[in-house]
C-alpha cells in the first residue's frame, strides 16, 4: 500500500498563527462603528487623542482589539481613553497610518501580532503597540500640554462667543418646541462617562419627580433600554435607532451653524419631521440651552462631561461651546452624581421591613382579642399583599 507523503509546508499551514484574530470593523467616524461592532472583532479608529467615552464604548462591545490609524495620544493633554482599554486588557495598536482603510475591507478577518497587523500571513499595518507603561509615560508627557490647551480654550471661547452671541444671549434661533418645561425638572441623558451606573442612581428621584426625559444622540436609546420613554431626543440624528426616532414625542435635529442635518431623508423616510435646531455647539449644549429657555426649575444631567479633564478629554472644539452653555444655565444645573446623593431615599430597606413587621404584630393582636376575626383575616390577606407588592417597589 501506497503511503501518502507529506507536503512541505502542510504541517505549518495547519498550526494555528500567533496573534489575537478578529473580524474587521473599519470606520473613520467612532460613532458610526459603534453599532457594528459585535464581540470578538478587531476595531479599526482613525482618532487623534482618543477620549474615555469612546474607550467605555469600544470595552463595553468586547471587541479583541482597537487599531488606530492616528496616535491615540497625541501629547497635547491627558486624554482618558488609552488608560481606559489597557486598564480593560484590550490590546491597542497605535499609528498604523489611514492607508489602512483602503487596504483593509470591512469584514476581513485580520490578525494582531506584537506591533504587526496582517491578514493571514500579510503585512498589511505596523505601528506602536501601547501597554499600561507606555501609556502612563505618554500621559506624564501629555500633562506638559496643558497650558497650551488652556490658551487655545481662552481663544475659542472668544471666537464661540461672538458666533453665537444671539444665541446665549437672546436666545435667538431657538426653536418653540410642544414639550412643557415650566416648573419641571429635566432629566439630559447623553451615552458618555457613567451613564449606566448613573441613570440607576437615579431610578428614585425619576419615580418621585417624572422629570422631562430628554435623550441626547444615542442617550435616547440609553433611556429605551433602561425602560424609560423620553419625551424629547435631540441630537445627530445618525446616532440613533429608528424606534427610538419613531416612540419619542418630539426630535430636534442637531444642525450646524450653517443650518445642514445629517440623516434628515432616514428620518423623513420614518415619517418623522423633526424640529431643526442649528447651532455650532454640541448637542448636549443644545438640549440644555432648549431646558434653560423653558424654564426648567432644575436639569440633571447623565453621562455628560462634568471637570476640566473630562472637557478636555473630548477633545473636538467643543470646551468653548459646553463651558459658555453651563455659565449661562447656572446654578439649575446638577450633575447626576450630586443628584442622586441630594435626592436618594432616606428610608433605608430596614426600617421599612422592621415597620411592616410592626403593624403586622399589632394587627394579629387586634384580631385575635376581636369576635369576628375570620373576616378581618382575609381582608388582612388582601392588604398584606398589596402591602409587599408596594414595599418590593419601593426598595428596588
Amino acid at each position: 500500500m501506497k503511503l501518502a507523503t507529506l507536503r512541505p509546508g502542510s504541517r505549518r499551514r495547519n498550526t494555528p498563527l500567533a496573534g489575537i484574530s478578529g473580524v474587521a470593523r473599519l470606520d473613520r467616524r467612532t460613532d458610526r462603528l459603534l453599532h457594528r461592532l459585535n464581540p470578538g472583532d478587531i476595531a479599526v479608529i482613525d482618532l487623534t487623542d482618543l477620549d474615555r467615552s469612546t474607550a467605555d464604548a469600544l470595552v463595553e462591545a468586547k471587541v479583541a482589539a482597537v487599531v488606530n490609524a492616528k496616535q491615540s495620544i497625541s501629547g497635547r493633554y491627558p486624554n482618558l481613553g488609552p488608560e481606559v482599554l489597557v486598564a480593560n486588557d484590550v490590546p491597542l495598536l497605535d499609528a498604523v497610518g489611514t492607508d489602512i482603510f483602503s487596504g483593509v475591507k470591512e469584514g476581513t478577518k485580520l490578525r494582531l501580532d506584537g506591533p504587526t497587523l496582517y491578514i493571514g500571513e500579510r503585512e498589511v499595518a505596523r505601528g506602536a503597540r501601547q501597554d499600561v507603561d507606555t501609556v502612563s509615560a505618554a500621559m506624564l508627557e501629555a500633562k506638559a500640554g496643558l497650558a497650551t490647551q488652556l490658551e487655545a480654550f481662552a481663544s475659542s471661547t472668544a471666537q464661540h462667543m461672538h458666533r453665537e452671541k444671539e444665541l446665549l444671549l437672546d436666545g435667538v434661533g431657538l426653536p418653540q418646541l410642544r414639550t412643557r418645561f415650566k416648573g419641571r425638572h429635566v432629566l439630559l441623558v447623553a451615552k458618555g462617562y457613567d451613564f449606566k451606573s448613573d441613570l440607576k442612581a437615579l431610578k428614585h428621584y425619576i419615580r418621585e419627580f417624572r422629570p422631562v426625559l430628554i435623550g441626547v444622540d444615542a442617550g435616547a436609546d440609553v433611556l429605551r433600554e433602561a425602560g424609560y420613554q423620553p419625551e424629547v431626543v435631540i441630537g445627530e440624528l445618525d446616532t440613533m435607532s429608528d424606534t427610538a426616532l419613531r416612540e419619542a414625542r418630539e426630535v430636534v435635529a442637531h444642525a450646524d451653524h450653517h443650518g445642514r442635518v445629517i440623516g434628515l431623508p432616514r428620518v423623513q423616510d420614518l415619517r418623522v419631521e423633526p424640529v431643526i435646531f442649528a447651532t455650532s455647539g454640541t448637542s448636549e449644549d443644545a438640549a440644555m440651552l432648549l431646558a434653560d429657555a423653558g424654564d426648567a426649575t432644575l436639569i440633571v444631567t447623565v453621562g455628560m462631561r462634568a471637570t476640566l479633564e473630562e472637557l478636555l478629554d473630548a477633545g473636538r472644539g467643543g470646551i468653548a461651546s459646553t463651558v459658555l452653555t453651563r455659565l449661562k444655565v447656572g446654578g439649575r444645573l446638577v450633575d447626576a452624581k450630586a443628584a442622586a446623593q441630594l435626592f436618594q431615599t432616606r428610608i433605608t430597606a430596614l426600617s421599612v421591613v422592621l415597620l411592616a413587621i410592626a403593624a403586622l404584630v399589632a394587627i394579629l393582636v387586634v384580631l385575635y382579642a376581636g369576635s369576628a376575626s375570620a373576616g378581618y383575616l382575609h381582608l388582612l390577606a388582601r392588604g398584606w399583599d398589596n402591602s409587599t407588592t408596594f414595599l418590593r417597589d419601593l426598595i428596588s
